[in-house]
């Protein structure tokens, strides 16, 4: 059990997508702006990469491996990451019009976003199980949502702020960024 809490906590603090290995910035500085979307762009990013780091497992595992198939991972993981993402958008239109009109482009966003399909590969090629697979996924979708939630309400509170002209928009969210990839550094001695 706490080979498992381990790798939940490494993968939200000491190895977070977006803070320490710079992955995912278009929908964390896209989304940013605002805490609800944040909010839910952290729950939706890390449904998807649970289910497909699910599904992505269970082809890799009983199709790929064992038929000799390896080289195909990339255009396999590509095509099950669409189709949840593809599944979370009518599950989102259907029942939230409001968040999904919020997300606008970002949604489909995730479909091709570097941290939902660099954590299948990931899992992969550390040769974790089912388990350490969905345990992994949801510490990384944790770390994104949290890191995604973190920004947006540092935004919001810079609304109030009198930031200078030329730091305003991306700029002052670059700095905020970089302020909080330090902060983050100083977990990385946390697990050895």
């Amino acid at each position: 059990m706490g080979e498992y809490f381990t790798l939940f906590i490494g993968a939200v603090l000491i190895n977070n997508f977006v803070l320490t290995r710079f992955l995912g910035l278009c929908i964390f500085f896209g989304v940013s702006k605002n805490l609800d979307a944040s909010l839910g762009m952290g729950v939706a990013v890390t449904s998807v990469m649970v289910v497909s780091s699910v599904m992505t497992w269970l082809v890799y595992t009983y199709a790929l491996v064992p038929f000799g198939l390896k080289f195909l991972q990339t255009p396999v993981f590509v095509l099950l990451i669409a189709c949840s993402v593809q599944l979370l958008e009518m599950i989102i239109k259907k029942h939230s019009p409001a968040l999904y009109n919020m997300w606008g482009i970002y949604l489909m966003l995730i479909a091709a976003n570097c941290i939902v399909f660099g954590l299948p590969v990931i899992n992969a090629a550390e040769g974790f199980g089912l388990v350490k697979s969905v345990v992994n996924s949801f510490g990384s979708g944790a770390g994104f949502a949290l890191a995604i939630v973190l920004m947006a309400s540092l935004r919001e509170k810079l609304q109030y702020a009198n930031v200078p002209k030329t730091l305003d928009g991306l700029g002052i969210s670059f700095i905020l960024a970089g302020m909080l990839a330090l902060a983050f550094l100083g977990f990385s001695g946390m697990i050895s």
